[in-house]
């Protein structure tokens, strides 16, 4: 998008004269633990564990699921290809 004539800048460099707020002043900052984070980190805590509960067991029968398929094929073309 070079052709656009902003010669390298955005919207916001070109308009916003004031300077951008630093990154590691924002993560610097603390909490006391009584706002949101210490109110639901504990149950976001526990609601990505149980995703990863549920992902896990979801793999394994998707694994199983496959692996049946696959058996149901194999023995579908040994059964055409057997002579008696």
């Amino acid at each position: 998008m070079s052709g656009n004539g902003s010669y390298g800048t955005s919207w916001a460099d070109q308009w916003d004269h004031n300077p951008d707020p630093s990154p590691a002043a924002d993560y610097n900052k603390k909490t006391s633990g009584g706002g949101m984070a210490g109110k639901y980190g504990k149950k976001m805590g526990e609601g990505f564990g149980k995703t990863k509960e549920v992902a896990a067991t979801g793999a394994k029968k998707v694994k199983q699921g496959t692996s049946v398929g696959l058996q149901w094929i194999k023995d579908k073309y040994h059964k055409t290809t057997q002579k008696h």
